[in-house]
């Protein structure tokens, strides 16, 4: 009978209920009806018209659609962006943690700080300080050290302005996480590694790494993830030139979802769940391998 009367507390209730409301208002209702999309055909206005696996079809396997083009150029270019930024964003902000750590190292708060201060910059101011920067008549790379190409126009320069800005702008998180993980590690591992005669490279792989393996795994499925849906950098940097040659699956879906003519929301609703699935397969095969190798 006591347990019948025992009263249940719903304090926590009012702690998680927002964010359990943001949630599903702003991300779990949104994808769900998303994936509804996109088996219709839609223009955002009227009701949309069940049209089942056909999306699916022409974007995969009709080769003469503009779709199927547009998917498998975008998922091209994503890949490419994926596979350049991915791992400077895993390695730089690592050596630049391992570097802050040492202890001949001052001022490591302020160094962190300046570092981290680009993540909290827009896209577009930062697409404005890198425009100016590899502009060919004003900026500094053309002026200081005499380089002649038109950065955003050509190939392969135009990828090299938007991993610049990527760069500039994503390794200040990473680092901090780095940093937090590194300062957790036990001092005397290190110091009984120095008696052992072990070097800074040594201790690094030995030591650092193993120790910090399920935060680098954690950064890595992430940034791996939103590399992926990456929209911002291209957008405003090359505007997805020369010849859509980095035009990122984002941008076509955008394109094709709020085009200026007729939108085809339903065909971009299918090529994002498509790159949903990119993402996860990707991220699980992520996760699996690290932690095989790991263990």
């Amino acid at each position: 009978m006591n347990g019948m009367n025992k009263k249940v507390n719903v304090t926590p209730l009012f702690f998680i209920g927002p964010h359990v409301i943001l949630f599903a208002v702003f991300i779990l209702l949104p994808t769900i009806y998303g994936m509804y999309a996109s088996f219709t055909q839609w223009n955002l206005v009227g009701d949309p018209v069940w049209v089942g696996l056909d999306n699916y079809k022409t974007i995969l396997f009709n080769t003469d659609s503009t779709f199927h083009y547009q998917f498998f150029n975008g998922m091209k270019n994503t890949f490419i962006f994926v596979g350049l930024s991915v791992p400077l964003l895993i390695a730089i902000p690592l050596l630049i943690a391992v570097a802050l750590e040492h202890k001949k190292v001052k001022m490591k708060s302020f160094f962190q700080s300046i570092l981290y201060i680009p993540g909290l910059i827009s896209i577009s101011a930062a697409a404005l300080i890198w425009s100016l920067i590899f502009n060919k008549q004003l900026g500094v790379v053309s002026n200081v050290f005499g380089s002649e190409p038109v950065w955003a126009s050509t190939q392969p320069y135009a990828w090299i302005t938007i991993i610049a800005i990527t760069i500039w702008g994503g390794i200040g998180g990473n680092m901090i996480i780095y940093r937090a993980s590194i300062n957790g590690v036990s001092k005397d591992l290190y110091e009984s590694a120095e008696i052992d005669g072990a070097g800074s490279i040594r201790k690094f792989w030995n030591i650092t790494l193993p120790s910090i393996r399920f935060p680098l795994i954690y950064t890595f499925v992430m940034t791996t993830a939103g590399c992926f849906n990456v929209f911002g950098q291209p957008l405003m940097m090359t505007n997805g030139g020369p010849q859509q040659s980095t035009t990122v699956l984002m941008m076509y879906i955008r394109q094709l979802a709020f085009s200026h003519g007729q939108s085809i929301a339903g065909m971009a609703s299918a090529m994002a769940v498509l790159l949903g699935l990119v993402i996860l397969v990707v991220s699980a095969l992520q996760y699996y391998l690290m932690n095989r190798n790991a263990t």
